[in-house]
């Protein structure tokens, strides 16, 4: 037997549509400033062999933020900008399979999983190639020796053409190695990466909020709710997903074609405790990125309701 939800969700037939990709291109965007940084910090630590570059989270904030400035930390942001096409191609996919699954199943849990999975899917298609580039262009200045490419002194000159020279010259390289499969290098370590973490992550935020709301008082506010459930399920998520995901990075940024191949070589170097690397930065990253994105998700949705539901949605 089905149990009542007390959170009430606002589905996709609830929405005025030019209202949510309206306010969603804003929140996706606003929502990968505030983390980049992380995200940078994260991947160097990855990639790095053992602890030759950073000592942890912390000190390569610190030892980036010395060496190469703010500056630094934004290395390849501008590139990563174009993922706002991946952010509203999954959230619109998620929306429409959760519709389409709530033909067969009506068990939140299952909706969940199906469509995080089929939304990562998509959104993964898209993404992959511009991560290719933009971790590339991440671990320039104190990480360029990890890396296959480096930039140029021409790709250096001119502040005014130094992002998009920059960005020209490690794509120029890309192709030149590799083709146009040098995009997608990783691409099935993404998958295997995002996929699972998309499908835990969702059905884990609803249980969450609903274990939330059954201990909370009756007049909490279900956002209130929904902002704590988002980090708890993106630790969680996480976790379980980090040694796909260094793997990922080690696939994409030294240019290896082997998931399996990199996997053994992780272990047989650094051991187990090599697929937790970047674990702390991703929780890091993923608690405050949680809060943003469910705080503007759940707003978003509320903001592009249809007029006559307005009053219908307790908040």
């Amino acid at each position: 037997m089905q149990q009542k939800r007390n959170i009430q969700i606002i589905e996709w037939e609830d929405l005025d549509k030019r209202k949510f990709y309206s306010f969603g291109v804003f929140m996706t965007m606003t929502i990968r400033a505030t983390v980049y940084p992380a995200t940078l910090i994260r991947t160097r630590l990855q990639v790095q062999r053992g602890k030759s570059l950073y000592g942890g989270t912390f000190d390569a904030f610190v030892k980036i933020l010395r060496a190469e400035g703010v500056r630094g930390l934004y290395r390849g942001f501008m590139v990563n900008t174009f993922t706002l096409i991946s952010g509203q191609a999954y959230i619109t996919t998620y929306e429409l399979v959760r519709k389409y699954v709530s033909q067969y199943s009506e068990d939140n849990t299952v909706k969940s999983l199906v469509a995080g999975g089929s939304a990562s899917l998509v959104a993964q298609s898209i993404t992959v190639p511009i991560d290719v580039v933009s971790q590339q262009l991440m671990m320039q200045g104190q990480g360029e020796h990890l890396t296959r490419f480096r930039l140029n002194s021409t790709a250096e000159a001119g502040k005014s053409k130094k992002v998009f020279g920059q960005t020209r010259n490690i794509v120029a390289q890309i192709f030149a190695a590799d083709g146009f499969r040098g995009f997608y290098r990783g691409y099935v370590a993404s998958l295997l990466t995002y996929i699972p973490n998309s499908a835990v992550w969702w059905p884990f935020y609803h249980f969450y909020a609903e274990q939330l709301s059954k201990l909370a008082p009756s007049d909490c506010p279900h956002l209130l709710l929904q902002a704590m459930a988002g980090p708890l399920a993106a630790a969680t998520a996480s976790t379980i997903t980090n040694p796909m995901d260094v793997v990922r990075a080690r696939v994409q940024v030294e240019g290896r074609s082997s998931v399996i191949d990199t996997f053994r070589q992780l272990i047989k170097e650094e051991g187990y405790w090599g697929l937790t690397k970047g674990l702390s930065a991703r929780i890091i990253s993923s608690g405050p990125t949680a809060i943003v994105m469910v705080v503007g998700y759940e707003s978003l949705k509320k903001l592009s309701l249809r007029p006559e539901l307005l009053d219908s949605r307790h908040w």
